[in-house]
C-alpha cells in the first residue's frame, strides 16, 4: 500500500506519471499547458522536476532534442493533442533519424470518445497512428495502472535498444483517474545486450593480421567514446566519424582523419582498407553521400557492430554483424586486439588523407577560419548547428573538442528551424561553463526565432550565429543550377538585430573575424542570450562549390 492511500489522501495517474519522472532522473520538462493537459501539470508544481515553456510545440521538442544530444539522458516534452503533437511532428522525424531519446506524453480523448469522429476539440482519427510513424512506439495508456510498465517500456528504448522518441497518449479520464495504488518506484533499467563473444574472437583475429584496417564510427558508438578512441590507437586505426560522432577523437588526434565518407580522398582511404569495422553508424545518404557521388566503395572485408539488429541488414552488407552494445563489444575486443604493426602507420595514412581533402573542390578555407575562430575563442564549446550553408561544410571541416559538443539538424532528418531551441535544451542540460553556440541561416531562424524570448525568460544564455545569405541561398542556387526559375526563395526578413533586442536579447552585426571574436567573448561572460549576426558577404569573398 502507497503512502497516500494509508494517509487516504487521492493521487491522481497525472500526478503519478511526475513522480515517476522523477524517479527515472528526468529533471526537464518542455512543454505549452493547455485545457486537455491541466492535469498533467497538476504534479509538477511541488516537483524538482523544471518545467521550460517554448513559444510554440515545435520548439519544445526541438529542445527536448537537443538537451538528450548534449547529456545523453531524455527529456520530456508534454503536449497537448491533435495540434499539440502534430507541430512536435517534425522534431521527432529528426529525433528518430538520429537516434536522439525523447519522451513526448500527450493528452488524447476520453477513452469512450476514441474513434469515435465526433467532432470533440483536438480530435484526430488516430492520434497514435500519426505519432507512430515518427516514434520507437506509440502507446495509449488506458489505464493508471499500466502507467509504470509502460515507462519501463519507454526507458528500455532509451537504455538498452536504438533509442529515438518514444510517444505516450493519455486520454483525459485517464489523466484523472485516481492512482494511489500504483507505485512510484520505476521498474528495474534494462541493461544493453553484452558483447558476442565468439563473433568478437573472430574479428580480433582479423584485426590482429591487418595491415591496414579503419574505423568508422557513428553516433550509436558515442557511449563507447573512450573504448574506441583506446581500441584505435591499440590498432593504429585511422578513425572515420559520421556527424554524430564527432569529437570520439579530439580535436588533432593523429588517427583523427576527420572530413566525411561524402569526400573523394575520404573514400579512397575506404578503398584502401583491408579490414573496415563499423560501429553504431547506418551508413545513411546524408553521411555517406552528401555530395551525390554514388554509394561508398565497398571495403574488402567489412564488420558491423550496432545495437539495432535491423540496422545490420541495411545500407552496406557486412561481412561480419554483430548485434551488441558499442561500448561493451569496443570493450571486450580491446582484450582481444594485439595487432603488430605493418606497412605505413595510421597516422601517415591520416595524413594523407587530410592533405588531399583540403585540396578538394568542397574545402572552403574562409569557413574553415570561421570554424578556427569559434574553437580558439570558445574552447569546449557545444556547436548545434542548423540547415545552412557553414554547417554543410561542417560536416566534413568541423572537429568538435569532445563526444556530444557538435550536432546539426543537416543531415538525418534535415529541418529547419532547429539549432536555436536546441541549443536551448543543450544550455539546460550542461554546466554553466560549457558555451552553447548556435549557428542557424536567416531562413531556418525565422522558423523559430521567437524563441529567444523563451531563452530570455528561462535565462538560457545561448549564443545565436545567425548566418545572412538572403533567403533560402542553396535552394535558389539549386534551381538555377538545374534550369529552375527560382520561386519561392527571394524572401524578406526582419531586422533581426533589432527584433532580438526586442525580446530582451543583447544583439548586435559583425562583419569581420576580430568583430566575432569579440562579439563572442562578451556573449559568452553574458547572463541572456546575444544574437550576433553574420553577413554572408562579409564572411566569404566568393561562390562557394555548388552539389547540386
Amino acid at each position: 500500500m502507497s503512502a497516500e492511500e494509508t494517509a487516504g489522501v487521492k493521487v491522481s495517474c497525472g500526478e503519478r506519471l511526475v513522480q515517476l519522472l522523477e524517479g527515472y532522473g528526468v529533471d526537464t520538462v518542455f512543454g505549452i499547458p493547455g485545457n486537455h493537459t491541466v492535469q498533467l501539470y497538476r504534479g509538477l508544481g511541488n516537483s524538482a522536476i523544471r518545467h521550460i515553456s517554448p513559444r510554440h510545440e515545435q520548439g519544445a521538442a526541438f529542445m527536448a532534442d537537443g538537451y538528450a544530444r548534449a547529456i545523453g539522458k531524455p527529456a520530456a516534452c508534454f503536449l497537448i493533442s491533435g495540434p499539440g503533437l502534430g507541430n512536435a511532428i517534425t522534431p521527432m522525424i529528426q529525433a528518430l533519424a538520429d537516434s536522439v531519446p525523447m519522451l513526448v506524453v500527450t493528452a488524447v480523448a476520453a477513452r469512450s470518445d476514441l474513434g469515435m469522429g465526433e467532432g470533440r476539440l483536438h480530435e484526430l482519427p488516430d492520434q497514435s497512428a500519426l505519432a507512430s510513424q515518427c516514434s520507437r512506439f506509440s502507446h495509449t495508456l488506458m489505464d493508471a495502472a499500466e502507467l509504470p510498465k509502460v515507462l519501463a517500456r519507454a526507458f528500455a528504448v532509451f537504455d538498452s535498444a536504438r533509442p529515438g522518441p518514444v510517444h505516450i497518449e493519455i486520454p483525459l479520464d485517464v489523466i484523472t483517474q485516481e492512482a494511489s495504488h500504483v507505485s512510484t518506484i520505476p521498474w528495474p533499467r534494462v541493461e544493453p545486450p553484452g558483447a558476442n563473444a565468439s563473433g568478437l574472437a573472430e574479428l580480433a583475429k582479423r584485426l590482429n593480421s591487418a595491415n591496414a584496417p579503419l574505423l568508422m564510427l557513428g553516433g550509436g558508438a558515442v557511449g563507447g567514446a573512450k573504448e574506441a578512441r583506446e581500441l584505435a590507437e591499440v590498432m593504429d586505426a585511422p578513425v572515420i566519424t559520421t556527424v554524430n560522432a564527432k569529437g570520439v577523437l579530439p580535436q588533432g588526434h593523429p588517427l583523427l582523419v576527420g572530413g566525411s565518407p561524402s569526400l573523394g580522398s575520404v573514400r579512397q582511404l575506404i578503398a584502401g582498407a583491408d579490414i573496415v569495422l563499423a560501429v553504431g553508424t547506418e551508413f545513411g545518404e546524408t553521411d555517406y553521400d552528401m555530395l551525390f557521388l554514388g554509394d561508398m566503395p565497398r571495403p574488402a572485408w567489412l564488420a558491423r557492430i550496432d545495437i539495432d539488429p535491423a540496422q545490420l541488414c541495411r545500407n552496406q552488407r557486412p561481412d561480419l554483424a554483430l548485434c551488441g552494445d558499442a561500448k561493451e563489444s569496443l570493450s571486450a575486443l580491446l582484450d582481444l586486439v594485439d595487432r603488430q604493426i605493418a606497412g605505413d602507420t595510421g597516422a601517415q595514412r591520416v595524413s594523407r588523407t587530410r592533405a588531399a581533402f583540403a585540396k578538394e573542390q568542397h574545402w572552403n578555407s574562409e569557413l574553415q577560419a570561421l570554424f578556427d575562430c569559434l574553437n580558439d575563442t570558445l574552447p569546449g564549446l557545444c556547436l548545434v548547428g542548423d540547415s545552412t550553408l557553414p554547417t554543410y561544410y561542417a560536416v566534413w571541416q568541423y572537429e568538435a573538442g569532445g563526444p556530444r559538443r557538435y550536432f546539426h539538424s543537416a543531415t538525418g532528418g534535415g529541418t529547419l528551424g532547429f539549432a536555436l531551441p536546441a541549443a536551448m535544451g543543450a544550455r539546460r542540460a550542461l554546466d554553466v561553463d560549457v558555451p552553447v553556440v548556435a549557428l542557424i541561416g536567416d531562413g531556418a531562424a525565422q522558423f523559430t526565432f521567437m524563441e529567444l524570448a523563451a531563452a530570455v525568460q528561462e535565462g538560457l544564455p545561448v549564443i545565436v550565429l545567425l548566418w545572412n545569405n538572403n533567403g533560402y541561398r542553396e535552394i535558389r542556387e539549386g534551381m538555377v543550377a538545374t534550369d529552375v526559375v527560382p520561386v519561392g526563395v527571394d524572401i524578406d526578413a526582419p531586422d533581426f538585430v533589432a527584433a532580438a533586442k526586442a525580446l530582451g536579447c543583447a544583439a548586435q552585426r559583425v562583419d569581420s573575424l576580430d568583430s566575432l571574436r569579440g562579439a563572442v567573448l562578451d556573449a559568452a561572460s553574458g547572463q541572456r542570450p546575444t544574437l550576433i549576426e553574420l553577413p554572408e558577404e562579409a564572411f566569404l569573398s566568393g561562390a562557394v562549390a555548388s552539389w547540386y
